[in-house]
């Protein structure tokens, strides 16, 4: 990426910045008046505009959450997205239907892994992996939007992308691949070890970033930083992102609720 568009794109996100700021402000208000007002989140949405010739990694942004009916910070955050992406088709999942498709496409040691996280934002972790890693695409938080043109940022030759962090190291807000990249094939084992094994307790380093930092060689994949490709929280905040769920951020979750459970755990939603 040349110099003078890392310089064009970080000015664009900071606009994008004040601007979804000032939006989020607003949102206090409206919410205020209207504190029981939720919008819905599509499960399957189509491309706003036709997808023009091939590409590597599958023009499909996938996104969860704990439910679909969300608050309007969250929504302008998904929308905005769109607009970023208007030749993506979209796909999100609740937490039942993230359990449903990988037990339609995983074998049972996976989906026992998957069954033995007692937090969403752990299940959330190791489903954005096989919902790549099956289907391929570009995974982003809830919270998460893209900052310039997700064409743009992708190309058409790349076949994986990571996001790093202010730091360098890697984040998992952020991931492009296309199906069956053996770099999430083997962040998948990674999780499932650190379940089996159960020796850590923080959410970070069982399945989210930590793994990515432990998996993942810097010279071997391609990366951008966060700067020139995905903000978080610029539209959406802890407040409009968890106002219906009382047990709050998985970092307040997992000082109450173990994140792996024990080997014989049915089900967890």
């Amino acid at each position: 990426m040349h110099g003078f568009k890392k310089v064009l794109i970080v000015a664009t996100s900071r606009l994008i910045k004040l601007v979804a700021n000032i939006t989020k402000l607003l949102s206090y208000v409206f919410h205020f008046v209207l504190p029981n007002k939720r919008f819905t989140l599509p499960e399957r949405a189509a491309p706003w505009l036709s997808p023009k010739g091939e590409a590597a990694i599958p023009r499909t942004i996938w996104q969860t959450n704990f439910t679909d009916q969300v608050t309007l910070p969250v929504y302008l955050n998904y929308l905005f997205n769109r607009l970023m992406a208007p030749r993506f088709e979209y796909r999100f999942m609740v937490t039942d239907a993230r359990r449903e498709f990988i037990a339609e496409k995983c074998q049972g040691e996976i989906l026992a892994c998957y069954d033995r996280l007692q937090i969403g934002a752990a299940q959330a972790d190791l489903w954005r992996l096989i919902v790549l890693h099956e289907k391929g695409g570009v995974y982003l938080d809830i919270d998460a939007h893209a900052i310039w043109s997700l064409e743009g940022i992708l190309g058409k030759r790349h076949e994986e992308l990571y996001v790093t962090t202010r730091l360098g190291h890697f984040s998992n807000y952020f991931i492009a691949s296309r199906p069956h990249n053996p770099h999430l094939g083997a962040l998948i084992q990674q999780v499932c070890a650190n379940i089996k094994a159960n020796e850590l307790t923080n959410v970070f380093d069982i399945t989210g970033p930590g793994v990515f930092n432990q998996c993942l060689d810097k010279a071997s994949v391609p990366s951008i930083s966060y700067r020139h490709a995905c903000n978080q929280g610029s539209f959406t905040n802890e407040h409009f992102q968890y106002i219906d769920k009382p047990a709050g951020k998985w970092t307040k979750e997992q000082e109450k609720v173990a994140v792996i459970g024990t080997e014989d755990l049915s089900r967890r939603n």
